[in-house]
């Protein structure tokens, strides 16, 4: 995991307990309040909330006593690498995009941050500059250049 993926998942797991545990708490006070709690809808709602962010609570303190952080910046070469950013162009249309390998817990398709378990990540791991690499799709196999790597 990067860091900054770190930073993300420790903010959001600061919010779950400071946050969204506290109103939680002050929802269900708040059904509680208005009687027959078998066919309170408010309540029941609440408690599923509360499920959930307590589930979330858990899973995120899992991952983050177990990451191991990666600095990106201290690797270097042309091989494609865990926290490499790699631009490619797709050769059948021509359109270029760069992309983040990082952590799974930390990808973010919008932000250009793919799952290294993704599989276009498991076709660039170990290529290099000018490597051509195929990647299955819905669509049929897409195929990429790769034209640059950065470790930034």
């Amino acid at each position: 995991m990067t860091a900054p993926g770190l930073l993300r998942l420790e903010e959001e797991l600061r919010h779950l307990k400071s946050v969204e545990r506290p109103s939680i708490i002050r929802a269900i006070a708040e059904a509680r309040s208005h009687g027959d709690l078998s066919e309170n809808a408010e309540y029941h709602a609440a408690r599923e909330r509360q499920s959930f962010i307590e589930g979330r609570v858990i899973e995120l303190e899992e991952i983050v006593s177990a990451a191991e952080v990666i600095d990106p910046s201290s690797l270097s070469g042309d091989q494609v690498k865990f926290g490499a950013h790699v631009k490619l162009v797709d050769e059948e249309t021509d359109k270029e995009a760069t992309y983040q390998i990082v952590g799974v817990h930390e990808a973010d398709i919008k932000q250009a941050r793919l799952s290294i378990s993704s599989p276009l990540a498991k076709a660039l791991i170990g290529k290099k500059i000018g490597d051509t690499v195929s990647v299955p799709a819905p669509g049929g196999d897409r195929t990429y250049e790769i034209l640059q790597v950065q470790y930034i």
